[in-house]
């Protein structure tokens, strides 16, 4: 065995078969804060909470738990401070102080951020009643005078753009500029993982506002558009053959062999990588290239030796797994026809595509071609 395969095999023997868990990148303290923290965070999911396990492990190994109160005035200064030239330390400081929390704390600050930091309804309603209170211009205006029409809709125009200022919460604030920062991408990432595993304990509608809020965020910063697709290949590092080994989710690579094979001749692994999270394939795809359409999986995996490419007619989508499943979920749907597309460029003598996977294909179907066939 070489030393490449040796490593990869090491490495993904030491981690445990938990597919939400996530690994490293580079520098800042903040980057490097939530590299020690992810793996232990993420894996307490598997012991049924995503914090209680791994705050012990970080608070013991490099920060004492902070007092509370300290953490959310360095939550506040994240949020409202405007000296950029400072801001970096500043939301540092805040997520080493947040890894170092309890589980409790952490939902008791969690809250405090829901809450505290939401939209002001007072401003909102104020907005709305004089909205409300405004009369459109009459269609005889509108018929004589443009100049008079735009006079009268411009308290339109001034209203409408103070109710969109008022309806952006203060939260919004801090989670934009974690995104900007680096290491702040999967920082949101653990704190969405956190805020979704306390919903599981109990349904907080202020939680759950700040869960739905950040979703639609981490939506628009991780579409289809803003990732990267990678053909991965035995040549890359072992690092990132680790994590393909580590996180397929549908078909459990058995060995150095089948991860050789699946990356091999008449095969295709695709991930989908962002630029904040270098390494890290979010998505990634395997593909088997077939003379006909397989009848069961172990004909994929096991039982058929691969066939000379050319005479392949058939792309047969078999797994599809993800590192940062909180991230990343709703992009299924998406990263597919991107995928079949490309398919269609490197094979034009592939005629039939089928998707063969037990991810929740009932989302795919909403934007896959409707050429593609599935079987599930």
């Amino acid at each position: 065995m070489n030393k490449k395969g040796l490593a990869i095999l090491l490495r993904a023997r030491m981690r445990p078969a938990d597919p939400t868990r996530t690994s490293s990148i580079s520098i800042s303290p903040l980057t490097n804060g939530v590299n020690q923290m992810v793996a232990n965070s993420q894996a307490g999911h598997v012991s049924g909470h995503p914090s209680a396990q791994g705050s012990n492990n970080f608070n013991g190994s490099t920060f004492k738990e902070r007092d509370f109160d300290l953490v959310q005035e360095s939550m506040h200064s994240a949020i409202s401070m405007n000296k950029t030239e400072v801001l970096d330390g500043v939301l540092d400081d805040f997520s080493e102080g947040y890894f170092s929390l309890s589980c409790e704390n952490r939902r008791k600050l969690l809250l405090v951020l829901a809450k505290e930091y939401d939209l002001n309804r007072i401003q909102v309603r104020e907005l709305m009643k004089q909205y409300l209170g405004l009369q459109l211009p009459s269609s005889e205006i509108c018929q004589s005078s443009s100049h008079d029409e735009e006079g009268m809709l411009s308290s339109f125009y001034r209203i409408e753009r103070n109710l969109r200022q008022a309806l952006k919460p203060s939260h919004g604030v801090l989670f934009d500029r974690l995104n900007t920062h680096p290491g702040g991408l999967r920082f949101l990432s653990i704190l969405r993982a956190d805020i979704l595993s306390f919903l599981e304990e109990e349904n907080i509608p202020s939680l759950r506002a700040l869960d739905s809020y950040l979703k639609e965020k981490l939506s628009t910063w991780l579409s289809p558009a803003a990732l990267q697709l990678h053909q991965i290949t035995w040549d890359d590092p072992a690092s990132l053959l680790e994590k393909i080994v580590a996180y397929e989710a549908v078909h459990p690579i058995s060995n150095l062999l089948d991860l050789k094979r699946r990356l091999g001749i008449g095969r295709r692994c695709f991930g989908y990588l962002h630029p904040a999270i270098p390494g890290e394939p979010l998505i990634f795809i395997e593909v088997a290239l077939l003379r006909n359409v397989a009848q069961t999986i172990q004909e994929v995996l096991w039982d058929n030796p691969p066939i000379p490419e050319p005479e392949a007619t058939c792309a047969l989508f078999y797994s599809i797994s993800s590192s940062q499943v909180r991230l990343v979920t709703d992009s299924y749907s998406l990263v597919l026809p991107m995928l079949y597309e490309t398919f269609l460029c490197l094979f034009s003598g592939i005629k039939t595509r089928v998707c063969l996977t037990s991810l929740p294909c009932n989302m795919l179907c909403l934007s896959l071609p409707d050429d593609l066939d599935y079987s599930f």
